[in-house]
């Protein structure tokens, strides 16, 4: 290895949520399983690679996969199910570097340049990988390695399922040049568009063509793209990337006109935000409340709290109140999507995160022991009883 090239692995879980649930119920393996959003505005997070022969895709509408593949089984997410395997992945990442950026539950980038000189080559780092999720967790990991973050994604992609691929820095541009151009970090759908218009299709045809007609089509854009195509990145990895938000949103099945019911769905998306904020021992200051209106008019509304808090109750109430700014500027409110989250975070000490005396403190203490010990939503506010939909 050159004394400057870095060792970039990329770790991607194979179907994840889909995974997580052949793993625990035996009786699914070999099937199409369809993980999503189950209500006619649901949509696919996740499929099976016995789902993806008919056409099913993740963020496809339930809907429609449902039509593709109508034997198909399909399931409600378990976020806290997938978090917990995700947890256990995530401490694999940490035993071989520090330097971890978690993209998602099932994927982060980890520099191992550091770690070549006490654990070996980064195959054998790639490999323990694979070897310890897969006897942690009972699940399949793929594994790309690069000299940059752009080529160890595309070695993961490409060698997937159960994937092991190392693209070395010298024939990343070969390696790279047969594939759609839509594959390259930053190439939208427009941009992809305006590619297809002047005869690019593959990476290979961006990184040869003549730069000034590139400009041309794609402006200050086109420097960066075409370094891209040659294989060439020099972004970091992340190891601490601070949280921005978290939030918890929901699409309605039927659009809700009720402002009791929406209040009672929004509380739900208190408790959910709240619960995830102190399970970072993180607390925050600025609400956003999202709301939708059939079809696709989507509004924000954001206050902050009068001092920064993980309590459910607290964020409830500013979110409570701009729910009803909202509503009472409408003719005829009615809600498709209706979304918290919370934001401008600082971290607290653990001792002090329930303070003896903090209004809906022991509330929330009691709420995160249960549904701990009993899974999410064992124990709720009665406020938000009247969400009956499934998740």
């Amino acid at each position: 290895m050159a004394a400057s090239e870095r060792s970039i692995i990329h770790v991607d879980m194979d179907a994840f949520y889909a995974s997580v649930e052949q793993l625990d119920r035996p009786e699914l393996r070999g099937r199409p399983v369809i993980v999503g959003g189950l209500g006619p505005r649901g949509v696919v997070s996740t499929c099976s690679y016995e789902a993806r022969p008919y056409g099913v895709r993740s963020a496809m509408p339930t809907a429609q996969a449902r039509r593709l593949c109508p034997d198909g089984v399909y399931l409600v997410p378990r976020i806290e199910r997938y978090s917990e395997a995700s947890a256990i992945v995530f401490e694999v990442f940490h035993e071989v570097t520090p330097q971890v950026e978690g993209l998602s539950l099932d994927e982060a980038f980890l520099d191992v340049t550091a770690s070549l000189k006490l654990l070996g080559t980064v195959e054998s780092i790639g490999r323990r990988i694979k070897r310890s999720i897969l006897e942690r967790t009972g699940l399949v990991a793929s594994v790309g390695m690069g000299p940059n973050k752009l080529v160890a994604k595309l070695a993961s992609e490409m060698s997937k399922p159960d994937g092991f691929l190392r693209i070395r820095g010298g024939e990343a541009r070969t390696k790279l040049a047969p594939l759609p151009v839509g594959r390259l970090w930053t190439v939208g759908k427009v941009t992809e568009q305006t590619l297809h218009r002047i005869g690019i299709h593959t990476i290979g045809e961006l990184a040869a063509c003549d730069p000034s007609r590139l400009t041309r089509a794609l402006g200050r854009q086109a420097p960066v793209l075409q370094a891209l195509a040659r294989g060439e990145d020099s972004r970091a990895v992340e190891s601490e990337r601070a949280e921005q938000s978290i939030g918890s949103e929901h699409t309605f099945d039927t659009d809700v006109a009720d402002r009791n019911l929406a209040e009672a769905w929004l509380l739900k998306q208190c408790e959910r935000v709240a619960a995830r904020v102190r399970a970072r021992n993180l607390r925050g200051a600025t609400v956003t409340v999202k709301l939708r209106e059939p079809p696709f008019t989507t509004y924000t509304r954001q206050a902050s709290l009068a001092a920064p808090s993980a309590s459910a109750s607290e964020i409830f109430e500013v979110a409570r109140r701009l729910l009803g700014a909202w509503w009472q500027t409408q003719p005829k409110p009615r809600l498709r999507l209706l979304g918290v989250s919370l934001s401008g975070f600082d971290r607290l000490p653990q001792e002090d995160m329930f303070v003896e005396g903090a209004r809906g403190a022991a509330t929330d203490q009691v709420q995160d022991r249960i549904n701990l010990r009993f899974g999410n939503g064992s124990l709720v506010r009665a406020g938000s009883l009247r969400t009956r939909e499934p998740e």
